[in-house]
């Protein structure tokens, strides 16, 4: 297939357009099994997708659904859908297109698996809900094409593993399926292509131009960045300034709490009253919508926004990105520059605006790479399990089915290529029992073995619990925030915790508005507009990026230059600083400085592994050192570094970093730890061992947590070796805990560490002290220090002679 239908190609000639050469090889392999286009940002991916889709239909006009469309985001496939309408109407094609997400009534989505539009755009869990029906069958029998579009965001996390077994399921429904993904930014194509085909056959990679190098540059500011923190607020003074030379601009933040502040602090300072809207996650979706028109209408100058924006939504005419703080990821920062000037051959527009001193270096980093087109992306390993028990109920709640036959289904999904039967026999027990410490309990027999083999529900009625319950996403637990009175408007979520912690009269930010909260009213929080007073922060869920390898790698080659012309003089002069009063840190070594401070001993562990790796190197250091016969008090960590303080001088750290001392202490840590049974909750609820939704009525979050540790404390003494317990220690090294990079790190330093015994703090150091987030540790340091105490105490009575120990003396607490 090469040629557009006439009608479709009148439609091309009358906007004057012409087809792109990536969207005419699309046309070209329409007939592949499997295709992985890599386009970008603005240069009609999407369109490249959906081409051999209106070609095949503008010819064949047959009824029943003929193309898939997966997105990330609901508010992607709605737009998608508009977008796709203009062409389709235009060129007077009879094409039904239709859009099914969390938000499509329960008549409408009824009536698309009796009557399916000829394309339907979806996300992967409604994707998934729809094939745990009993007519799945009859839904899927005619389908000819899936298009996954941006396709990074979701081979990334358990969303995207739980697509691919959706692929596999309509695969085995509609056996000459073809598989198209969409991206702009993949740093391993072949990693994407393989986990998108349908193992073991191969997937084609098209390459589209690149376009032209993006205008990226580092905002220049009067004020110099601070030492430490991430609100970015010397910068608002020239963040404005870009605001009014330009048409519209989004200004990215990394978190939700932290352009929360940005924005309070930007239309404080907005003495133009120039149109600015906040967009994110945690926010009402009504207030959402109302800011995505206002900014399709192109009423509004900026619009302060978290990774909601991140993804491929044509906003209107966006010229400018801005990106506070450090990205973190080069990958994501490619994704949100590509929003400015989002057309084809027009170079995107951004600056880079460092929070502190330390994310100048890595903001210079991570401008290199993108001009070095260098992305980055850590290998996600095999398919997690407990998205496997999913997917074996969801099976079940479609009807009887045969082990063997699903087995094999399973392993041809690119993340469960490597599945053994083993390994699925074992997810099956589980679903099928609860496994060996919970048999007993009626509530998890859930399947049972027919006579002929198949396998079913035990109870037909379960099955509308699964589907109440599908899905990978695990949101943090959140309150509706309203106006308080009768019928008040909604504003957006608050994290449970958080509103726990609040007392009548205290205030936060949310929408960026100043609230005073009232009280809680069926597990709504009810506020009162309170602009008089300094706000609290709410503590909004949502991802806090660690920095990745590739660019971590990247700052400590930066670190070895003699000098550094394209970083500003402050940031440039502080680094040779460091170099004079100690050294930087070198790749291949980890460097380890000690010094006295402020009455304790200071130990930083430079191992640039990651905010949640260093957080885990602190943890282990400091039961290290406690083994070791050391007195911890304390740590802080940062992306690039681990600080931690105590009572003794430690002169040789080596020990320290001894990899089975370091292994066997995670397992003792983990065991009990708030971080596993928080993974384990996860894990549970993915694997429907524990429910989220029953009767149509959500559990809160104090429910869950209850049910779960109960379980998790039942399974560690009776059954530590049972299937989640095995999934959630995997689960809590992957994710919360990021063992991997240490171990990372661990292998790239090889055991060569570089020990400077100082006298006085660096000035890499110095940041460090300045961070929030201090963990203390109880222990041998908190005795020697009362003894100390009491001691003191009685030579100042005069009960014993100055300097000698009380002899007889027991601390009477």
């Amino acid at each position: 297939m090469t040629d557009l239908p006439e009608a479709l190609q009148g439609w091309f000639d009358r906007r004057g357009w012409s087809v792109h050469p990536h969207q005419r090889a699309m046309l070209e392999r329409a007939g592949a099994p499997a295709l992985l286009l890599i386009a970008p940002t603005g240069g009609g991916k999407t369109l490249a997708g959906f081409l051999p889709t209106l070609t095949e239909l503008a010819a064949e006009g047959r009824p029943g659904l003929h193309t898939l469309y997966v997105s990330p985001l609901k508010a992607l496939a709605a737009d998608i859908r508009r977008n796709l309408l203009i062409p389709i109407e235009e060129a007077g094609l009879p094409i039904r297109v239709e859009d099914r997400t969390g938000d499509t009534s329960y008549a409408k989505k009824r009536r698309q698996r009796a009557d399916p539009p000829h394309i339907l755009l979806t996300t992967p869990e409604s994707l998934a809900l729809m094939t745990s029906y009993e007519d799945a069958a009859r839904t899927f029998a005619g389908l000819q094409r899936v298009v996954v579009d941006e396709i990074h965001a979701l081979a990334e996390s358990k969303r995207g593993d739980q697509l691919m077994l959706a692929l596999a399921r309509l695969q085995a429904l509609a056996p000459g399926l073809r598989r198209v993904g969409l991206s702009a930014t993949v740093e391993d194509p072949g990693a994407v292509a393989s986990l998108l085909a349908r193992h073991p056959d191969p997937c084609e990679i098209l390459t589209a131009d690149p376009g032209p190098e993006p205008d990226i540059h580092m905002l220049e500011t009067d004020q110099a960045p601070p030492w430490a923190g991430g609100g970015a607020a010397y910068a608002i003074p020239a963040v404005l300034e870009e605001v009014k030379r330009h048409k519209t601009t989004l200004i990215f933040h990394n978190t939700r709490a932290q352009a929360e502040i940005f924005f309070h602090n930007l239309w404080l300072a907005n003495e133009e009253a120039l149109p600015i809207g906040i967009h994110h996650g945690s926010l009402d979706r009504g207030q959402r919508e109302k800011v995505e028109a206002a900014m399709v209408r192109g009423e509004l100058r900026a619009i302060v926004c978290t990774g909601s924006l991140d993804l491929g939504i044509d906003w209107g005419d966006v010229d400018l990105v801005i990106q506070i703080g450090a990205p973190k990821n080069v990958k994501r920062l490619v994704q949100r520059i590509g929003r400015a000037n989002h057309r084809y051959n027009a170079p995107s527009k951004a600056l880079l605006v460092p929070a502190n001193r330390f994310e100048v270096v890595e903001c210079v980093a991570a401008l290199e790479a993108v001009k070095a087109r260098d992305l980055d992306g850590d290998p996600r390993g095999p398919g997690p399990r407990d998205v496997l028990c999913q997917h074996i109920l969801i099976a079940a709640a479609s009807g009887p089915f045969d082990a063997d036959a699903l087995y094999a289904e399973m392993a041809s999904a690119g993340p469960y290529a490597g599945l053994t039967r083993a390994s699925f026999d074992d997810c099956l027990n589980f679903c099928a029992t609860g496994g060996y410490a919970l048999r007993a309990y009626d509530q998890w027999q859930r399947l049972k073995q027919r006579e002929d083999g198949l396998w079913q529900l035990r109870d037909p009625r379960s099955s509308v619990r699964i589907r109440q319950n599908v899905g990978t996403i695990q949101d943090t637990d959140t309150l509706k925030v309203k106006w308080r009175g009768r019928g008040g408007a909604p504003l957006g979520e608050i994290e449970e915790g958080f509103a726990v912690s609040l007392t009548k009269g205290d205030t936060f930010l949310i929408g960026g508005q100043i609230v005073r909260y009232e009280g809680l009213r069926e597990l709504t929080v009810e506020v009162t507009r309170d602009p008089g007073k300094k706000p609290k922060i709410a503590t909004f869920m949502g991802t806090k990026f660690a920095t990745s390898t590739q660019l971590s790698h990247r700052i400590l080659r930066m670190f070895q230059q003699e000098r550094w012309p394209e970083l500003p003089a402050h940031t440039a002069e502080w680094l040779t600083l460091q170099r004079e009063v100690s050294r930087l840190p070198e790749p291949g070594r980890l460097l380890i400085e000690t010094f006295p401070h402020d009455g304790r001993q200071q130990l930083v562990a430079y191992g640039f592994a990651g905010r949640n790796a260093q957080q885990t190197l602190g943890l282990l250091l400091t039961k290290r050192m406690e083994d070791l016969g050391l007195a911890p008090m304390g740590f802080v960590a940062t992306d690039y570094a681990t600080l931690v303080w105590g009572l003794d001088r430690v002169t040789d750290p080596a020990p320290l970093f001894d990899r089975e001392a370091l292994e066997a202490g995670l397992d003792g840590w983990l065991a009990g730890n708030a971080v596993m049974k928080r993974t384990f909750r996860a894990s549970a609820t993915i694997a429907m061992l524990i429910e989220r939704q029953t009767g149509g009525q959500r559990k809160s979050g104090r429910q869950a947590t209850m049910s779960s540790d109960i379980l998790y404390d039942t399974l560690l003494k009776y059954d530590p070796d049972h299937l989640l317990m095995q999934i959630t220690r995997e689960e809590a090294m992957r994710g919360l805990v990021d063992f991997a990079r240490i171990r990372e790190m661990q292998d790239r330093i090889a055991g060569r560490i570089d020990h400077m015994a100082l006298t006085r703090v660096t000035p890499l150091a110095a940041p460090l002290f300045l961070e929030p987030g201090r963990v203390p540790i109880r222990g041998a340091a908190d005795e020697r220090l009362l003894e100390e105490e009491v001691t003191r105490l009685l030579e100042e009575s005069g009960l014993v002679q100055l300097g000698a120990k009380p002899r007889g003396w027991r601390v009477p607490f």
